[in-house]
């Protein structure tokens, strides 16, 4: 890229504007830089409302059909904060239109539909497409895979990882479980990255999962669990055990441990909102993380400034569809397992 179009900004659309979306949309406005957030993407008319009032986005390019927002020449590249079922044909749509492409994860809910993206991004090499794994851009997680990458715990062979959500007595995620994919496809979709990530991408052979409905009953109506255990095989022997939760009662618990053969690390362990310890004759006490958001708020804000760099030249991401494929396909087996009750190929 020449020096002249680095220096220009780059001109984003984002299409989905809830929970996440809409922290995706308030980085790329106030505090992502060489980034102009032009265009936004909705069938929620107060969505659109919102992107108008609080973004500044101009009317002509507030969208409620995708395909005219994804073609909007306004547009350099589009952030995908949309349903998981659509991820793969909105990704696809976006880079035929000549569009960079942010998609969060995971990138589709079968293994078909992730290697049609990837057939669509070779053939479109000239644009950047990446999936939102955002732990990777989280600074703890980057130094802990670069001390094993240095070799300070020898060869990696296991990892534990979890992720644990606050419980929700309204029970959004019950609403949700239709259409997630899954404890396993929803939550550990992220611990499966990361596994592959510590362990050197290894290729995974076989899955075996179990879970229990602790508090959700309504779960069972699509085959879903609110607690879930997985445990991984690969190739030259590593493994990966993998915890799902959505039912702890303080607040939010993402934790990875890497076991190698000179040392262990651990990232994330006891859930503390700051450095503050209270003691007193009650016990002792620090706050917790109340969500995935507040713990990684640091790591989205680095992932994106990682794909802005991407798509105006400046580096190469690390992060490949093809990771986003791999944990796809590991996650289906886990979730195969889940409901078979039996070991799964993966």
């Amino acid at each position: 890229m020449s020096t002249s179009a680095s220096a220009a900004k780059l001109r984003v659309g984002i299409a989905g504007l809830g929970r996440l979306g809409r922290r995706h949309a308030e980085a790329l406005a106030f505090s992502t830089r060489h980034v102009e957030l032009v265009a936004a993407c909705s069938p929620v008319a107060a969505e659109l409302e919102l992107a108008a009032a609080e973004f500044g986005i101009a009317p002509e390019h507030l969208h409620a059909d995708f395909e005219a927002f994804v073609n909007d020449p306004a547009i350099d590249a589009v952030v995908l904060v949309t349903p998981t079922s659509l991820h793969a044909d909105q990704s696809i749509a976006a880079l035929r239109a000549g569009k960079h492409v942010f998609v969060e994860k995971p990138l589709a809910l079968n293994v078909e539909d992730c290697e049609r993206v990837l057939a669509v991004a070779a053939e479109h090499p000239q644009q950047v497409a990446m999936v939102g794994f955002v732990r990777r851009f989280d600074p703890s997680y980057r130094r802990a895979a670069q001390d094993i990458e240095s070799g300070r715990i020898g060869r990696p062979f296991l990892v534990r990882s979890q992720t644990c959500d606050q419980n929700d007595p309204q029970g959004f995620f019950v609403r949700f479980a239709p259409t997630s994919g899954g404890i396993f496809m929803d939550c550990s979709i992220h611990d499966i990255d990361l596994a592959r990530w510590m362990l050197g991408r290894p290729k995974a052979l076989r899955a075996f999962a179990s879970g229990t409905i602790a508090l959700h009953p309504g779960l069972a109506d699509c085959g879903d669990v609110d607690n879930g255990l997985a445990i991984v095989e690969f190739e030259g022997g590593a493994r990966a055990v993998f915890y799902a939760s959505r039912t702890l009662p303080h607040g939010h618990e993402t934790t990875t441990e890497v076991i190698g053969t000179e040392g262990t690390l651990q990232v994330g362990f006891g859930a503390a909102r700051d450095r503050i310890e209270r003691r007193s004759a009650a016990g002792v006490h620090h706050e917790v993380l109340p969500d995935f958001f507040e713990r990684f708020r640091e790591a989205f804000a680095h992932e994106m400034v990682d794909f802005v760099a991407a798509c105006r030249g400046e580096r190469a991401l690390t992060l490949t569809l093809s990771d986003a494929l791999e944990a796809t396909r590991i996650g289906l087996a886990i979730t195969r397992s889940l409901r078979s009750g039996l070991p799964e190929a993966v």
